[in-house]
């Protein structure tokens, strides 16, 4: 098993400022993973990531690659179900951070061996296979279905503010906590604000999006948001309520030869064993029904 590196231990061994550490994290370009709300950095992923760039003092925006070259990382959107079987299966993949579209541009790049994407497409209403088909519909890669999950508003326990649909935010002058352009939830928030018939310059938003759908429930917890568009997941982990809005798909974006390599069949046979089963109805707001279905195989 890869030794795990915390945030200061891994600055130092990169040799750079926590604060550069962080802002490689956000950015997704640099294998992770988050446990108990802490990053932690595989060692061995690491050295693999560096190798890739010459030297710790070349860290710096991802550099095109062919697939074949690609670290065992999962990138795009965060899940607390991967999140969870990532570590238990024994795979051996790391995962790295960032939004379902930048996700899609690091596997694009060679940068990752698959990508985690959960994005609604408004003209046709479908899930992710319309941004696959447009940006690598020729590169031979398939879209395998990890869940359904159900995404809504995570409000303060005891949902105070009364919160049962988008429309009554500005009604109740509720603080909304938005995401990053690229991430599949702000993607589907743009969405659900249209609409309700409003616009975003209606509502009351913290200053800064956050990176992840754990940031968007702790911004509640915290008191420094009353509202924001995450999984039930979240919401039932921090114990917060939930307001159901839409449930979406979260598809593995890969290519079609590392489908069949020992890494992701790991993964994908071990998120169909009773012990997954039993976690993603522990966590709630999953739907594995059609797990590992194909939606998309491109030539």
């Amino acid at each position: 098993m890869s030794q795990l590196l915390n945030t200061r231990e891994i600055a130092d061994y990169l040799r750079l400022k926590q604060r550069k550490v962080y802002d490689l994290v956000q950015r997704g370009e640099i294998p992770c993973t988050r446990v108990g709300g802490k990053w932690l950095f595989p060692k061995e992923q690491i050295d693999r990531w560096l190798s890739m760039r010459g030297s710790a003092e070349s860290v710096g925006p991802p550099v095109a690659r062919p697939a074949a070259g690609a670290p065992p990382v999962i990138a795009g959107s965060h899940d607390p179900l991967l999140e969870w079987c990532v570590a238990e299966s024994g795979c051996r993949l790391a995962l790295m951070g960032g939004g379902s579209l930048s996700g899609l541009d690091r596997f694009a790049e060679g940068a990752a061996l698959a990508c985690g994407l959960h994005a609604l497409d408004v003209a046709s209403g479908e899930h992710n296979v319309p941004f696959v088909r447009q940006r690598l519909g020729d590169r031979g890669v398939v879209a395998i279905e990890w869940a359904r999950r159900e995404q809504g508003l995570v409000v303060a326990a005891g949902n105070p503010s009364g919160i049962r649909t988008v429309a009554d935010l500005p009604a109740v002058r509720a603080r909304v906590v938005r995401r990053q352009p690229e991430a599949g939830a702000q993607l589907l928030f743009d969405h659900l604000i249209t609409q309700a018939g409003l616009r975003w310059d209606e509502l009351t938003t913290l200053d800064r999006p956050v990176q992840a759908e754990m940031d968007v429930g702790l911004a509640v917890l915290s008191g420094q948001a009353d509202a924001g568009l995450a999984v039930r997941a979240v919401a039932h982990q921090l114990r917060l309520d939930f307001v159901p809005l839409h449930w979406e798909r979260y598809d593995l974006i890969m290519h079609r030869r590392d489908f069949f390599e020992p890494p992701l069949q790991k993964l994908l046979t071990f998120a169909r064993s009773p012990a997954a089963a039993a976690k993603a109805a522990d966590l709630q707001g999953y739907d594995l029904a059609g797990l590992g279905t194909v939606h998309f195989n491109g030539p």
